[in-house]
């Protein structure tokens, strides 16, 4: 009785694996033919006489070289993206599909199932595509297209300030919220402000050219502009000393330090200028106008950046905060790679040449030190804000204004 027993459970354990065969029982496969989907997607936007030639640009937001020049940049970092055979022989997903997955859910903001029908990937490799690729492209070309401005850059910065009508101007500076839609429960109240949905903050500055020179994400939508710059390294290289010198002159007065264009709750610090709530005579209406229009540069380089990748204009479907920190820099990476790509900083030099030196910390009291401390009080200086804005008020009468 026992024998037949075990004989009949034997038998139907073999019924089973027999008919799952795979090593997850219950898995579907799914035919998608990938070397038919390469051909399509290389016949349609990569080969000399491709059908949508005129449509590259428009649907990849970019050039077909700059996004040629990110693909064989990620290939060499990762091999993830290297295409190669299974254990019978059948090709894998190449290069071009999986990078297209991944730029179109960063350009459109669609889910990621919804590239399965043309790329012929799943969504599951959809999603491991985009979280390789993004980490990829920081790797890759972070230290170039996000860095601080250099000796060259600042020069260059401050003679467009000059032409504006702002010397010592090195740009300007603001927020920005990305809804989290999938932000956990636990996490709500802390992630939620003024918007009244989970978002994360992104403080950058940015140049007239739409060039973000500084990205610093990641803080709960809860806080205020004046609780990130608390948090922010905005400042950094300033206070330690690594900053290149500036020098300018205004109305007679010589100043030591560039500054960038805020609204009005930043704080009275001798690095920003801000703009006078109801002015009262010519002088200062013409000054608030001149401020509040320069100072939408950041505000337009925050909507270009959302026209291109429409995934940071939606709201963010990730759970993790670490991979939405990745899109959100390697969209921003990408970006300034565009602008220097068409042709609006041709002249200029983006490729971290002029660099300054790494100064090395000092953890004992040293001169270093109480430089440290000097810089970080006259940042902070409301003398210096209040002079700084009158002498500009009569710079800019004097210039425009008479």
């Amino acid at each position: 009785m026992l024998l037949a027993e075990t004989k009949r459970e034997e038998e139907s354990r073999s019924k089973r694996r027999n008919k799952h065969r795979g090593s997850v029982p219950g898995h579907r496969i799914i035919r998608r033919d990938r070397v038919e989907g390469h051909e399509r997607l290389y016949h349609d936007y990569f080969a000399p006489n491709c059908v949508y030639d005129a449509f590259f640009r428009r649907r990849f937001r970019m050039g077909r070289p700059l996004f040629l020049r990110i693909v064989n940049g990620v290939e060499q970092y990762d091999p993830y993206f290297v295409q190669t055979t299974d254990a019978i022989g059948n090709l894998g997903l190449s290069s071009l599909q999986k990078v297209t997955a991944a730029f179109r859910i960063l350009t459109y903001g669609t889910p990621a199932d919804s590239v399965d029908e043309y790329v012929r990937i799943g969504e599951s490799t959809a999603i491991e595509s985009l979280r390789r690729f993004v980490q990829a492209v920081i790797a890759v070309f972070g230290d170039e297209y996000l860095r601080p401005p250099n000796n060259n850059d600042i020069a260059r910065l401050l003679a467009i300030g000059e032409q504006r009508g702002f010397p010592g101007m090195l740009g300007s500076i603001d927020c920005m919220h990305w809804k989290w839609k999938n932000c956990p429960t636990a996490w709500q109240g802390m992630y939620t402000g003024h918007c009244h949905e989970p978002t994360i903050i992104l403080e950058a500055v940015a140049s007239q050219d739409l060039w973000i020179w500084h990205a610093f994400f990641g803080l709960p939508g809860s806080l205020s502009d004046i609780n990130v710059l608390e948090r922010s390294p905005v400042f950094a290289t300033l206070t330690e000393g690594r900053a290149p010198p500036i020098n300018y002159r205004i109305n007679g007065h010589d100043y030591t330090m560039g500054y960038y264009l805020a609204d009005g709750i930043y704080p009275n610090w001798s690095t920003f200028v801000k703009t006078i709530p109801c002015p009262q005579g010519l002088k200062r209406k013409h000054y608030a106008a001149a401020q509040e229009s320069i100072r939408k540069d950041v505000e337009r380089a925050f909507g270009v950046l959302q026209a291109r990748f429409a995934i940071v204009r939606g709201p963010a479907r990730f759970w993790d905060e670490e991979t939405l920190a990745y899109i959100m820099k390697a969209c921003i990476i990408m970006h300034n790679m565009i602008i220097e790509d068409e042709g609006a900083t041709n002249d200029n030099d983006f490729d971290g040449s002029g660099e300054n030196p790494i100064v090395q910390v000092s953890h004992v009291h040293t001169p270093e030190f109480v430089d440290f401390i000097q810089t970080h009080h006259q940042i902070r200086s409301n003398a210096s804000h209040s002079q700084l804005q009158s002498d500009l008020i009569e710079h800019l009468w004097q210039r425009y204004g008479q």
